[in-house]
């Protein structure tokens, strides 16, 4: 059984989706802990609702990002966490989580990447006129969603869409790709050569 850890900054709807298919036992791996770098995060009480540990961590209460991410590694360890699901995290990992948990920390992003990373990702696809966006899983690397991608899923930009509705349209993507993508992780199907991720 994988032991999550999920790092949350908001309401945590991906959160939610996670617990609903540990739930249900249509994914190997059941959640440990949610950490929130917000004390007011929504998620918090969607874990606290569900009987699983949830934990505010102040980033300042810590000297810099490096004794601020070891406060995470900590929590983490002391949970048994072998992944770290970054869901809604508004942060951009650092050299501390990542080598604590190397190719164990995956990300979930409403784009196609490597196309519009980063904030405001429906934003950019709009504005930029695309027919298709989507959402995508992977690895955490230090860059802002560079990291290898292991699944993907598309969705049509339609005439008409705003901002609201197009998010929504991928956050309902998004809801069944990330339990897919911790799934694999869990059944050790996922092998990664260098930019790939090999689902075997």
């Amino acid at each position: 059984m994988t032991n999550l850890g999920v790092l949350i900054s908001g309401r945590g709807s991906n959160l939610e989706a996670l617990i609903n298919a540990s739930n249900k036992k249509e994914i190997p791996a059941k959640i440990a802990v949610v950490i929130s770098d917000k004390s007011d995060a929504f998620g918090l009480e969607r874990a606290r609702k569900h009987n699983i540990e949830a934990v505010y961590i102040n980033p300042d209460d810590f000297k810099g990002k490096d004794a601020y991410e070891q406060g995470i590694v900590k929590t983490l360890k002391k949970h048994n966490v072998n992944l770290v699901c970054l869901a809604g995290y508004m942060r951009i990992a650092g050299k501390v989580l990542i080598d604590s948990y190397k190719s164990k920390i995956i990300n979930i992003h409403p784009s196609l990447l490597p196309a519009f990373p980063g904030l405001n990702a429906q934003k950019q696809a709009l504005e930029h006129g695309v027919k298709i966006s989507g959402a995508t899983v992977h690895f955490v690397d230090e860059g802002c969603d560079t990291g290898p991608i292991i699944v993907q899923s598309a969705v049509p930009v339609l005439a008409g869409d705003t901002i609201e509705i197009l998010s929504s349209r991928i956050l309902a993507e998004e809801h069944k790709l990330y339990p897919l993508a911790v799934k694999y992780f869990a059944e050790g199907k996922l092998k990664i050569e260098g930019r790939r991720v090999i689902i075997q």
